[in-house]
């Protein structure tokens, strides 16, 4: 189950690496990595075991890489590994870290204090919360998510519109409401039992990487479990690489990923806006001599413009790019030229956007 990518020989993809999150990540070649999906521990201080109303047990979140000695110790743990993910990270990199109240206040504030920019928080509701069994708190029905870029600077992958369709064309809200892992989808151990307490449900990584990913992305999982981020990966064209340092969720993860198939290409494609297109300058239909210097551009009021050689346009009153002029024209404090101006050909006015949109064509 391994691969390699010109480029990226060095990087283990599409592979579990059995060993401490923070070493194995220094290990990595910097700016290697598009994105990194963090589980981590939440530390979340069980004093005791929890009970149901019927006196059973609750199978609840008690084992040792969950307990820290105190709150400096788990800052520390934080800012270790996320120092590590930040280096590993390409320059227009994200992270994605989700957490619980427990941890997730002291995990934002750490990843600010070492140049990550947040992006959005997300409350991933639950719609189907384990129940506040001792009736002293709220029932704790949702975690929470950062999206965070690498620096202020950075520009990371945003398929908006892909997201947009999953809602049913409405744009994307920072509300998820997901049910939790259960049913068939939650993993067992030979015994019957929860292979791991804190599986990740299969559509929330979805959302994640369709929204935040594109195919051929290398994404990063520190806290790889039982590897819902390398299953939903492996089906959606990315690579992935995670990393365990429990030998038996590794071998639980390795079974399952054994069994997940990558979708066809054409099932890979999503919905893109005109913000992912290209971008073409005017002066480049010049260029390529798909409009010449001279030639007469047309307004739907009848109104003419001249192009310049430099990609320019000049009229009776005012000269500029195809944008200036028409606004200029119109009185308007904007104007998109692409859908404002028109060309002669074979007796007909034809909008210059066509051109654009034949360039865009050979360039994709």
């Amino acid at each position: 189950m391994t691969s390699t990518r010109t480029g990226a020989a060095s990087l283990p993809l599409n592979q579990i690496v059995c060993g401490d999150s923070i070493e194995a990540m220094a290990a990595l070649p910097a700016g290697s990595v598009d994105l990194v999906f963090a589980d981590p521990p939440y530390n979340l201080q069980l004093k005791g075991e929890l009970h149901r109303p019927d006196n059973s047990r609750v199978d609840a979140v008690d084992d040792d890489w969950d307990r820290f000695a105190s709150f400096e110790a788990y800052d520390r743990f934080t800012r270790a590994w996320l120092a590590e993910a930040r280096r590993v990270l390409k320059p227009d990199g994200a992270l994605w870290v989700i957490g619980s109240y427990h941890n997730i206040f002291r995990v934002g504030a750490s990843l600010q204090d070492l140049g990550f920019w947040i992006l959005n928080d997300v409350i991933w509701r639950k719609t189907n919360p384990m129940p506040n069994f001792r009736g002293k708190r709220l029932t704790n029905a949702h975690e929470t998510l950062i999206w965070a870029g690498r620096s202020e600077s950075a520009r990371p992958t945003f398929n908006y519109d892909a997201l947009k369709q999953l809602n049913e064309g409405v744009q994307m809200r920072s509300d998820w409401v997901l049910p939790i892992c259960a049913g068939g989808e939650r993993l067992k151990d030979a015994a019957g039992d929860k292979a791991h307490p804190t599986q990740k449900p299969q559509s929330l990584l979805h959302r994640v990487l369709v929204g935040s990913t594109n195919v051929g992305d290398v994404v990063l999982d520190p806290f790889f479990g039982t590897g819902t981020t390398g299953a939903v990966a492996k089906m959606l064209g990315r690579d992935f690489i995670g990393i365990e340092r429990d030998p038996a969720y590794v071998e639980i993860a390795e079974r399952r990923l054994s069994r997940v198939r990558k979708l066809s290409n054409e099932a890979l494609e999503v919905t893109t806006g005109k913000r992912a297109e290209p971008r073409v300058p005017f002066g480049q239909l010049v260029e390529r001599g798909m409009l010449r210097p001279g030639e007469v551009l047309v307004n739907a009021r009848g109104q003419q413009a001249r192009v310049r050689v430099d990609g320019t346009l000049v009229s009776d009153s005012v000269k500029g790019s195809i944008h200036q002029v028409g606004a200029a024209l119109d009185g308007a404090p904007s104007c998109n030229g692409w859908t404002y101006w028109t060309y002669t050909r074979d007796g007909q006015q034809v909008p210059i956007d066509a051109l654009r949109q034949q360039i865009r064509a050979e360039m994709r």
